[in-house]
C-alpha cells in the first residue's frame, strides 16, 4: 500500500500537469489575441487641401490630441516642423513635453532648455526644463520660442475611395507648442498653426514615414478652387493617382530643408530669354530655384523679372497693356486676348537639359486680377530674394508634383495640354470627412 507522502507527491505532479496543459493549450488564442491588434501599417497617407480665396494659400487638416479634433493648418513646404497654437485652450490627456538632452531633442537638433515664465501653472507649452525650438510664421517670418511637445497625431490612410475608411495613429509625434501671438498676420481664416513638410527629421511627411516605414516621400496636388480639394499624399504613391507621364529634375536641400530645383534657361514662345543664366542659381548662401507653398505666386529677382516681363510683354504685343494691379507689374486687357485654350505666350523652365522642361501655358501664366484685366502671375520681388526664382502655389497648382526625398529628385508633369491634370478629381479620395472637419474646412475663409 502507498504511504500518505507517496499519494501526496503523485497528486502534487498531477495538478502541476493539468496547470501546464490548460496553459499551453490557451497560448494559441492569446498569440492571436496579440496579432489581432497590432498597430495599423498604412502603404499611403492621404491629407485633403483646399485653397482659400482671401490669401490664395492652401489648407490641410490633422486630427490631433486627445480626445481627437480636426486642426486646420497652414501648407509649408518648406516648414521645418509641424507647429499649433498651444495658448487657446490646447486640451489633451496625452500631451508630454520631452525633457531637455532627451533623444526626442536631439531628433528635433534641440540643444536649448526652455524656461517658462509666463505662467505658474504648467500647461501645454508652458513647462520648465523642456526643450526649446524656434517657431516661425512664414508669412511675417517672426519667430517665437516654443516648447517641443509630444501628442497623437492621426491621418488618413489612402483607400482608393473603396471600403471603410481608416485613420493611422502615431501616438508620439513631435511638434511645437507655439503661443498665439505667431498667429498674427495675414494668414487664412480659422487656421490654428503650421503643417512643415520640409526635409528634416521631425517634419510631417518625415516623421509619418518613419513611424510607418515608408520610403521617404510625398506627393501634392493643389486645386486652384476653393470648392474642390486637392491632396497630399504621403508614402508610396498610388498608380491610380499618380500622372501617365512625370518628368523629372534633381532636388537639393536647403540648410533649413528647403526644397529647390535648378532652371538653367527660361523659353517664351520657345524663344530664349536673354538674361544672364547665373542669376538663376544665385541665392543668399544655395543655388537653385525654390518651390514654396505660401508665396501666391511665383517671385522673381529684380534684374530677372524686368528682363523676363519685358520679353513676355514683346510675345504679348497685340495685346493692349493696362494699368497694372498690385502685386502684378504687368497686366493686360483680357477682352483682347487670343480666344485659344494658350490665350498667351507659353512659357518653359529648362531644367538639366533642353529635354527636360516644365511648360507653363498662357494661361497659366496670367491671372483673372479684376474684370477684363489679366495679369503676368510673376512678382518682382526686388533685389534682396531668397532665390532667384522661387515658385509659387499659382502655378504648381493643378500639376501633381512628387518629392522623392529618398532618391533626391522631383517629379511633375511636363505639358498640362498634352496631359490635362485636374486636382479636383481628388475629391472623390478626400470625402466621407467627419463633423469636426467639415466644420474646420468651413471655418477656412472663401
Amino acid at each position: 500500500m502507498a504511504s500518505p507522502t507517496t499519494i501526496n507527491n503523485f497528486a502534487t505532479t498531477i495538478f502541476i500537469l493539468l496547470i501546464l496543459s490548460t496553459t499551453i493549450s490557451d497560448s494559441k488564442p492569446l498569440v492571436h489575441r496579440s496579432s489581432s491588434s497590432a498597430p495599423f501599417k498604412p502603404n499611403t497617407l492621404i491629407l485633403p487641401v483646399t485653397k482659400d480665396n482671401a490669401t490664395s494659400l492652401h489648407v490641410t487638416i490633422l486630427r490631433k490630441r486627445t480626445p481627437q479634433i480636426a486642426v486646420p493648418l497652414l501648407v509649408d513646404l518648406n516648414g521645418r516642423f509641424l507647429w499649433v497654437n498651444c495658448d487657446d485652450n490646447y486640451l489633451s490627456s496625452t500631451y508630454t513635453s520631452p525633457f531637455c538632452h532627451s533623444a526626442q531633442c536631439s531628433r528635433a537638433g534641440v540643444h536649448y532648455c526652455h524656461k517658462c515664465r509666463s505662467s505658474p501653472t504648467p500647461h501645454p507649452g508652458c513647462h520648465n526644463n523642456t526643450c526649446g525650438v524656434i517657431a516661425t510664421n512664414p508669412l511675417t517670418h517672426k519667430n517665437s520660442v516654443s516648447e517641443l511637445g509630444l501628442d497623437v497625431v492621426s491621418v488618413r490612410a489612402f483607400n482608393g475611395g473603396r471600403g471603410v475608411r481608416r485613420w493611422a495613429t502615431d501616438p508620439q509625434f513631435l511638434f511645437a507648442c507655439a503661443p498665439s501671438s505667431l498667429l498674427q498676420g495675414p494668414l487664412p481664416q480659422g487656421v490654428r498653426g503650421i503643417a512643415g513638410l520640409g526635409h528634416t527629421p521631425v517634419s510631417l511627411p518625415l516623421q509619418l514615414a518613419s513611424n510607418f516605414g515608408f520610403r521617404p516621400e510625398f506627393a501634392m496636388c493643389l486645386s486652384p478652387l476653393s470648392t474642390d480639394k486637392g491632396a497630399i499624399f504621403i508614402g508610396n504613391i498610388p498608380s491610380e493617382v499618380a500622372p501617365k507621364t512625370m518628368a523629372y529634375t534633381p532636388l537639393t536641400i536647403g540648410p533649413q530643408g528647403e526644397y529647390f530645383i535648378l532652371i538653367r534657361s527660361i523659353n517664351i514662345n520657345n524663344q530664349t530669354v536673354p538674361f544672364n543664366t547665373t542669376l538663376l542659381s544665385k541665392t543668399r548662401g544655395f543655388g537653385g530655384t525654390m518651390i514654396s507653398t505660401t508665396i501666391p505666386y511665383t517671385i522673381m529677382e529684380h534684374s530677372v523679372y524686368n528682363t523676363f516681363s519685358q520679353f513676355f510683354a514683346k510675345q504679348l504685343s497685340g495685346v493692349p497693356q493696362v494699368q497694372a494691379v498690385p502685386p502684378f507689374g504687368l497686366c493686360f486687357d483680357s477682352r483682347i486676348l487670343p480666344p485659344t485654350r494658350v490665350g498667351a505666350p507659353n512659357i518653359d523652365f529648362v531644367m538639366q537639359n533642353k529635354n527636360v522642361s516644365w511648360r507653363i501655358f498662357g494661361y497659366d501664366a496670367l491671372v483673372s486680377a479684376r474684370p477684363n484685366v489679366s495679369c503676368l502671375a510673376f512678382v518682382d520681388g526686388g533685389t534682396n530674394t531668397r532665390a532667384g526664382i522661387t515658385i509659387g502655389a499659382y502655378q504648381l497648382e493643378n500639376n501633381f508634383v512628387h518629392f522623392d526625398l529618398f532618391g533626391s529628385r522631383f517629379g511633375f508633369i511636363p505639358s498640362r495640354l498634352a496631359q490635362p491634370f485636374d486636382c479636383s478629381k481628388f475629391n472623390n479620395f478626400t470625402t466621407g470627412a467627419d463633423q469636426l472637419e467639415l466644420q474646420e474646412f468651413a471655418s477656412i475663409g472663401n
